[in-house]
């Protein structure tokens, strides 16, 4: 893979022209239908303002590399990075606690069942 995961891209794989509409909605999370409605409504605000805009992002900003995420997870994820970093690192956090707290209660119950077994062992030994 060669791209950094928290940089826009342009999405043309998923884009009607260009890809600067898929773009923002892979970088952002939002629903790309709400992301080409508010484009609409921009253009007609911004009395096309927000065209030029369109076209001078579609020219600079770099094509999306295939292969950037490994899963639809996988994307989920580095869109909530981008979006709130201290969150998503509070959550990576927190299921790492999780599955420390479940493999330690599951090392608990393996030994405590072999400590049994072993003391059996030990008990007719001698």
């Amino acid at each position: 893979m060669s791209g950094s995961r928290t940089q826009f891209y342009l999405d043309k794989q998923n884009g009607k022209f260009k890809g600067v509409c898929s773009g923002i909605a892979d970088y952002t999370g939002v629903d790309i239908t709400l992301v080409r409605v508010a484009m609409v409504v921009l253009a007609f605000a911004t009395s096309g303002w927000v065209i030029l805009g369109y076209f001078a992002t579609a020219w600079l900003a770099p094509k999306k590399p295939i292969g950037l995420y490994e899963t639809p997870d996988d994307a989920k994820f580095w869109q909530g990075v981008r979006s709130n970093p201290k969150r998503s690192t509070a959550e990576v956090r927190s299921k790492f606690r999780d599955i420390d707290r479940r493999l330690a209660d599951i090392e608990t119950h393996y030994t405590s069942r072999n400590s049994n077994s072993l003391a059996a062992e030990i008990d007719s030994l001698r």
